[in-house]
């Protein structure tokens, strides 16, 4: 199976549930464009499986794409398991994995409700290496790691 974007999702600030966008624009050493949490920073952009959203499904949540505040909802890649410094290629654009998981300093509105929040064991982020035009529908390829001198 091909690992695709589900979703875009995109919110003007922080703390905020996404909403889907259909499409969005990377912007290197930045983020999504128009998005609250992109900025010069290592957590530019936010990624989380729709596999870890079924997961809240499945505990009878009704979530769905941004609503644990994810840049890009994706599909058919093990996002917790890439290691940091793991490049991948999303559409046009090239981002360089940061971050895994999170700590949740307030619990979220989906804690509160389930008891449990994926997010912070499942999501990711990463910092944008070269910009461009994502989507929904978009592949995702797992790229190497950090090319040798490229390492900070």
């Amino acid at each position: 199976m091909t690992a695709v974007i589900v979703s875009i999702n995109i919110s003007p600030g922080k703390g905020q549930r996404k909403k889907p966008a259909g499409q969005g624009l990377l912007v290197a050493g930045h983020g999504l464009d128009g998005d609250g949490h992109a900025g010069e920073w290592h957590r530019q952009v936010s990624l989380l499986a729709s596999e870890s959203i079924d997961t809240m499904r499945e505990k009878g949540l009704d979530v769905g794409p941004g609503d644990f505040a994810e840049n890009i909802t994706t599909l058919g890649v093990d996002l917790p398991s890439l290691p940091v410094g793991t490049r991948l290629r999303l559409g046009a654009a090239l981002v360089e994995v940061s971050q895994i998981g999170k700590n949740c300093h307030s619990r979220c509105e989906i804690f509160k409700q389930a008891g449990d929040c994926v997010m912070p064991r499942d999501g990711i982020f990463a910092r944008v290496i070269e910009g461009g035009m994502v989507g929904d529908g978009d592949a995702v390829e797992v790229m190497a790691g950090v090319p040798a001198g490229d390492a900070k």
